[in-house]
C-alpha cells in the first residue's frame, strides 16, 4: 500500500488509520519540491503568448474547444 501524507509541526499526518505498531517506510520526496522552484504566476508568465489563436478565443472558447455555436452579438 502507498499513502501520501503531510508533515505538520514535525508530525506525519496520515489520511487513513494505520494501526499502532505497523511497520512503515518513509521516503521524503525532495525532487518533487525542487522541480517546481517558481510560483504559479511566474510559470504562467513564462508561457503567456506561446499559443497563437483567433482574436476572439477568450470570448468564444466554447466554440473553438467544444464546437458550440458562436455567441450572437460578440
Amino acid at each position: 500500500m502507498s499513502i501520501t501524507a503531510i508533515v505538520e509541526n514535525g508530525t506525519i499526518k496520515l489520511p487513513v488509520h494505520v494501526p499502532d505498531g505497523t511497520p512503515v517506510e518513509v521516503t521524503v520526496l525532495e525532487e518533487e519540491a525542487a522541480s517546481h522552484p517558481e510560483n504559479a504566476l511566474e510559470w504562467m508568465k513564462k508561457y503567456a503568448g506561446a499559443i497563437e489563436g483567433p482574436e476572439d478565443f477568450a470570448a468564444e472558447h466554447d466554440h473553438y474547444i467544444h464546437g458550440t455555436p458562436k455567441r450572437a452579438g460578440r
